[in-house]
């Protein structure tokens, strides 16, 4: 039988902690959500100030980065590229901000940052990312 790494809570913890470090530290009003290799949400966190919207965008990004296995940048760049047609896959969070959560090179699980710039949504995934790596 194969084994898979999982995030466990206090891994989870420590993703939210370390992405609302790096929010607070550049004063970015954001929502972190965090799931598992299946999309499925784990933890979320509003900071003060983020607008309600953020909430299902964030998770629809952690969603689509697990569901796709990739960064959810690299989806925005292909529809911005001119394939338009990758509009019709069912996923509703391809845009920047959703990073998979990698152990051992297998996907554990993901982050997904809405509320600032695309390459800020980045960049606060990534230190989230880095927090456990």
């Amino acid at each position: 039988m194969n084994t898979k790494p999982v995030l466990t809570l206090s891994e989870v913890n420590a993703l939210l902690d370390a992405a609302q470090q790096e929010a607070e530290a550049n004063g970015w009003k954001v929502t972190i959500a965090v799931a598992d290799d299946g999309g499925h949400l784990l933890g979320l966190r509003r900071l003060d100030g983020a607008p309600a919207m953020t909430v299902g965008i964030a998770t629809e990004k952690a969603r689509s980065a697990a569901l796709g296995a990739r960064e959810t940048q690299q989806f925005e760049e292909m529809i911005n590229g001119g394939r338009n047609a990758f509009l019709s896959v069912p996923l509703q969070g391809m845009l920047s901000g959703g990073v998979p959560v990698w152990v051992e090179g297998q996907m554990a699980g993901t982050v997904g940052i809405s509320g600032v710039k695309p390459d800020q949504d980045v960049q606060i995934a990534k230190a989230a990312v880095a927090a456990i790596a």
